[in-house]
């Protein structure tokens, strides 16, 4: 494990891009959540294409930067290889999910939002696809305990910001894998949202409740991390090169 003491890191050996990474993921768990709640006050007033081009861009970004993590382990090279797994995989599963809703967005354009039954329709349509969502966010809560258990994601002390807390690298540990296993109980939680709308409960079972307030809660901090990852994943290169 790297040392906070004289570390030098080869960059062009571990390109790093976790920031857009987060900020995406983060701003892709909160557009879910105000997608539906826009369908569900606005029906087909609201813009598929809009939607469909905003889940294009972020699927995108994840799926492209998930996709080269996961099959060449930048982070390997700094002595980081568990973080190949834990943002790769996770961002190229996300990534090709929401790349899926825009598709289908897309393909439909209003004619997806159009009629009285519209949170039923989707609820059918996104019922296969939710298993997979249900056991990624199993993935998500087994790194949340890894990461506790093998004390992860504590930044090197040359990183402003977060490596004040160098000293202490549970902190970090229990932050982040606090709202990594936050967004995998919300995903948990998905398919069982999912038969609650087809069963005509709209919005109001606590599985749509689980899921609204936990992606909505963690696509904020997820966003706004990423937001200041800018400065203190700057720095970090700036003091370790």
């Amino acid at each position: 494990m790297l040392t906070a003491q004289a570390l030098k890191i080869d960059w062009a050996s571990m390109p790093t891009y976790n920031t857009i990474m987060a900020v995406a993921a983060g701003v892709g768990l909160l557009s879910l959540v105000l997608f539906v709640r826009d369908v569900a006050r606005n029906g087909e007033e609201a813009s598929a294409e809009g939607w469909a081009l905003n889940f294009g861009v972020l699927g995108a970004i994840l799926a492209s930067t998930g996709l080269h993590m996961t099959l060449t382990w930048p982070l390997a090279a700094g002595g980081f290889p568990f973080d190949n797994i834990i943002f790769g995989e996770t961002s190229l599963g996300f990534g090709v999910l929401l790349l899926a809703a825009s598709l289908y967005l897309w393909k439909r354009g209003t004619e997806a939002l159009t009629g009285t039954e519209v949170l039923p329709r989707l609820a059918k349509i996104a019922r296969p696809v939710s298993t997979f969502v249900g056991f990624l966010g199993g993935a998500l809560i087994a790194i949340a305990v890894a990461g506790i258990k093998y004390e992860l994601f504590a930044a090197p002390a040359e990183e402003p910001i977060s490596g004040e807390f160098a000293e202490w690298p549970l902190v970090e540990a229990i932050f982040m894998s606090g709202l990594l296993g936050l967004v995998g109980v919300g995903a948990i939680a998905f398919p069982f949202a999912v038969r609650s709308v087809l069963r005509g409960d709209s919005l109001r079972s606590l599985a749509t409740q689980v899921v609204g307030w936990a992606w909505a809660i963690t696509g904020v901090v997820f966003a706004l991390f990423g937001v200041m990852n800018f400065f203190t994943h700057i720095g970090l290169i700036v003091n370790t090169m």
